[in-house]
């Protein structure tokens, strides 16, 4: 088993378990991701969701932030199980894996004990590792650290992470990676003023003013990114209200129809003339809009050696037996 947790939200949990997923894949294993419970709807029909395929994410009628987690992996041919008992979960999982891999949510550390522990660091917020409980725990247990986003931190807060990282995980790999963003048409944003949707949870309880989305919109050119708040309707006033430190962004919110009805109208009504959408999946899936959008992707991409398929096959090989 191998757990990807990190000390914060919104540190590349996601796009870390994708790339060992197709690790492991090209080693010739077949990974199943377990991923932490996100406890919505009625707990007594799930305890234990297996997603194999989009239709099942559909019929399952999951909010906005559960189709994140599943549909990128399940769209890479990843079997991903989540739910409420775990121990069943865990009974079901090993059937059909050679490895489990859990995928963590926000700083929570894993319900099952790994034989390989890769933790995330963001050098855009140092010093975070040491400050909320459980990501600590996380640091003090990691097996492999990554320090992601190194290209857009400066040298003396990467360095601030790795002396943390020296000294409570003394015995951890450490890596850099970086989360780069992939637009498939750029072109579109240049001259352009933008609305930009961003990943909720990294804006809200993870405390960014803004993410992957804005960094693109600046990259490629966009005249002009537009304020969203003057223009919220619904619950998205009181996300704005509860959470100040929000940029001229929109966190793509969706834990009730209603919720999403809400991100539906916030964005028709406000005057762009393209939307930005950042978030794992295609919002516009889901969302009926009066504008053209185009999707930013983003994922784990390593930054100089050891790359982490390197250091990844040396610790299984001296822990896994297959």
């Amino acid at each position: 088993m191998i757990a990807v947790c990190a000390v914060r939200t919104g540190f590349g949990k996601s796009q870390t378990t994708r790339k060992i997923c197709q690790i492991l894949q090209s080693l010739g294993k077949k990974p199943v991701v377990v991923r932490h419970p996100m406890p919505y709807g009625d707990l007594r029909r799930q305890v234990v969701q297996r997603f194999a395929a989009l239709e099942d994410v559909t019929w399952q009628q999951l909010t906005i932030e559960e189709r994140e987690e599943y549909e990128p992996l399940v769209e890479q041919g990843i079997v991903v199980y989540g739910g409420v008992d775990y121990r069943h979960i865990l009974a079901r999982a090993e059937q059909e894996a050679d490895v489990i891999v859990w995928d963590g949510g926000n700083n929570d550390t894993p319900f099952f004990k790994p034989d390989i522990h890769v933790v995330l660091f963001d050098p855009l917020r140092p010093g975070h590792e040491l400050l909320y409980f459980a990501g600590e725990t996380n640091l003090r247990l990691a097996d492999i650290a990554i320090l992601n986003k190194v290209d857009t931190a400066s040298p003396e807060k990467i360095e601030q992470v790795r002396r943390n990282i020296r000294k409570f995980a003394p015995r951890a790999d450490i890596l850099l990676a970086t989360s780069p963003v992939l637009v498939s048409r750029p072109e579109l944003i240049r001259g352009k003023t933008v609305l930009v949707v961003e990943d909720g949870p990294t804006l809200t309880h993870g405390e960014m003013p803004y993410g992957a989305g804005f960094l693109a919109a600046q990259k490629y050119g966009a005249a002009r990114v537009v304020d969203p708040r003057p223009f919220a309707v619904g619950t998205l006033k009181e996300v704005f209200r509860q959470y100040p430190h929000i940029g001229r962004v929109l966190p793509a919110m969706g834990y009730s129809p209603a919720q999403i009805r809400d991100l539906e109208a916030t964005i028709n009504q406000t005057p762009c003339d393209l939307v930005l959408f950042s978030t794992p999946i295609q919002l516009s899936r889901l969302l009926s809009l009066n504008k053209p959008t185009l999707r930013i992707r983003y994922e784990y991409q390593d930054y100089g050696k050891p790359t982490l398929a390197e250091v990844l096959e040396t610790r299984m090989a001296a822990t896994f037996r297959f």
